[in-house]
């Protein structure tokens, strides 16, 4: 009797560990993605909600046309926390592992990506300018292998929002990080902008995130509003400029949604999740085959009023009726 229950005791040990190990290979292929899977690298200066919507717009897309990360897509997605040095090293892995695709989000990270690579197809988002940073030849035909979307803002017409919401504004501070081509255009914009509308610029530039707050105070009592434009330091240290906003009743007009949406008053912008499906699908049309080189930089058609009326309220704004009556928009 003992023989046979021993007997019966090691075919069930054995019984459960095979049923263990079908069970965890089956996991593992399923988990695993299949041979030929785009290998897929993101690369981004720094986390902020208009950098993460364009980002996720581009992998929606991705997912939507058949790419499932963990099937027949692997994303490598590294965020460079700010830091140019960890730019470059993430560049250069990326390249290492011989990536099919990259997304560059935002123009220091593709500045960066460009400068490794000159084969892998690039894919860019949240891009001011790319010819001034030297990204493309030209925004009609690239002619490198860099192609995507640009963010270039209505500098001008946000301007002229803070003359419709605070008409007797007469001066406006900009913060804004000066080693960042992106913002350096924008700034040039508004200071061709300015003077046709009766405004006067007070620039205040900053070189890390932990100097925002200081330069939204230098800004108390010498301006009537503020401007931020689409700069990744600035906006990615938004709560410091609103905190100082809202102390001293100071409205903040910003360069897009995703900053209204999160407590700047108000835009005339872009929304960073249509412009990141925009990128998606172009990025399709490379994984079909299309030469980057030949495809132009597109942008979002068409900008949106968007009002935050609690921002309004923390800063002491009235908004007129005839603005409300322009938003696409209105937070509440």
């Amino acid at each position: 009797m003992k023989s046979w229950k021993k007997v019966l005791l090691l075919m069930t040990v054995v019984l459960l560990t095979v049923a263990a190990v079908g069970c965890g290979s089956g996991s593992d292929a399923e988990k695993s993605p299949k041979a030929g899977a785009v290998k897929l690298g993101i690369i981004q200066i720094v986390e902020h909600p208009a950098l993460d919507s364009a980002r996720q717009g581009f992998l929606d897309v991705l997912a939507e046309n058949g790419y499932k990360e963990g099937e027949n897509l692997v994303v490598d997605y590294q965020n460079a926390q700010g830091d140019q040095g960890n730019l470059q090293t993430i560049a250069r892995k990326f390249v290492e592992d011989k990536k099919d695709l990259i997304l560059a989000v935002a123009t220091p990270s593709a500045m960066t990506m460009a400068n490794e690579t000159d084969e892998i197809p690039i894919l860019i988002t949240a891009v001011t300018d790319p010819v001034s940073a030297k990204l493309v030849k030209s925004m009609e035909k690239p002619g490198t292998n860099v192609t995507g979307t640009t963010d270039i803002n209505p500098v001008a017409d946000q301007l002229q929002l803070i003359k419709d919401i605070v008409p007797a504004a007469k001066k406006v501070g900009i913060i804004y990080n000066s080693s960042e081509i992106n913002s350096k255009v924008q700034v040039d914009m508004a200071d061709k902008a300015a003077p046709r509308l009766g405004l006067e610029l007070e620039k205040v530039t900053v070189t890390t995130s932990s100097e925002v707050m200081q330069a939204a105070q230098s800004l108390v009592g010498r301006v009537d509003a503020i401007y931020l434009p689409t700069d990744n330091m600035v906006i990615s240290s938004l709560p410091a400029v609103l905190k100082v906003a809202e102390e001293n009743k100071i409205p903040v007009i910003a360069g897009e949604i995703n900053a209204v949406k999160n407590g700047a008053l108000a835009t005339i912008g872009i929304e960073y999740y249509r412009l990141g499906r925009t990128t998606g699908e172009m990025a399709l049309e490379v994984l079909n085959g299309k030469n980057p080189a030949e495809m132009a930089i597109q942008g979002q058609q068409g900008s949106d009023v968007v009002i935050n009326l609690k921002a309004a309220q923390r800063m002491g704004v009235t908004i007129p009726d005839e603005v409300i009556a322009k938003a696409k928009e209105i937070i509440k």
